[in-house]
Order: structure tokens, then C-alpha cells, then sequence
């Protein structure tokens, strides 16, 4: 649910890891180290919710998303998954971490979180073509971004 805060705007992320792999723990880094989770796949889907606040915009208008889950300097922000070790498993063969440039976040979504109650959700692949979870700089256009309206 979007909401202010101390004057900023705070709006509710949420990243849904669509057909995860089955036993390989996932993790939003909080943070340098933290972790929000970890939850493993074992279903179709993980989710994570966490809250950003939304910042001065920058000088070309883009939003500019901060708090303890946003990474990067301001023009290129990203939230960064982790999978496997990342995620505090041991034992596992898969040490990852994925990037979801939240500047691929498209405009009239985050104006609509603004203005009404509802979440930013982002779908995502959970694996990749190796079997192992998705790793590196995802792609813009492999994560699907909207707003949900918020429950209740």
C-alpha cells in the first residue's frame, strides 16, 4: 500500500519469482548483507513485499526510488534477488544474485501507486535455461511490471 512517511512517499514493492527452481532458496537483499525472506521454491511462485520511498525525482523526471532495498547509485537503481548461498543456503551448488533495474519501472505505474492504494509488483522467471535460478542484470523486458491494487 503506498503511503507517506515523514513526507515521502513510500510505496509497496512486490516481486513475484515465477517457477522457481525446486529447493533453491531466494532472498531480497536488504541492504549490503541483510535479507528479506528466505523462502524456497518448492510452488509455482515466491513473493516478497518490501516498501521503497520515492525520493526528489531525477533531472530527466524519472522516479527516484531509495531506502534499504533500492542498490545503485540514483540514475541506475536496482533490487537485487539472491539465490543459494546469496540466500543463506548452505550446501547448495548455486551462489546468485540477480539485478531488477527499478528504472525499467514504467512511469504510469508508479504514478498509479502514488495516487491510489496498491502495490508495484514485478514478475520475474525464477529459472533459467541451465535450470539454476536467475542470475545477472535481468533484462527489461523479462520483468513484467504493474500495479496491483492494494487488498482491502
Amino acid at each position: 500500500m503506498s503511503r507517506r512517511d515523514a513526507g515521502s512517499p513510500v510505496i509497496t514493492m512486490r516481486i513475484i519469482v515465477i517457477d522457481p527452481p525446486p529447493g533453491v532458496r531466494f532472498a531480497v537483499q536488504r541492504g549490503k548483507d541483510g535479507l528479506l525472506g528466505p523462502l524456497t521454491g518448492e510452488g509455482d511462485v515466491i513473493a516478497f513485499e518490501f516498501p521503497l520511498r520515492l525520493g526528489a525525482p531525477l533531472p530527466d523526471g524519472s522516479p527516484n526510488m531509495l531506502g534499504e532495498f533500492a542498490q545503485g547509485t540514483p540514475t541506475d537503481r536496482f533490487v537485487y534477488l539472491n539465490s543459494g548461498t546469496l540466500a543463506g543456503q548452505p550446501g547448495t551448488q548455486w551462489t546468485r544474485r540477480a539485478k531488477l533495474k527499478i528504472a525499467s519501472i514504467p512511469r504510469d505505474v508508479v504514478e498509479q501507486a502514488l495516487s491510489a492504494s496498491g502495490i508495484i509488483e514485478a514478475r520475474v522467471q525464477g529459472t533459467m535455461r541451465d535450470g539454476g535460478p536467475i542470475c545477472a542484470s535481468v533484462k527489461p523486458e523479462a520483468v513484467a511490471w504493474r500495479f496491483v491494487r492494494g487488498e482491502g
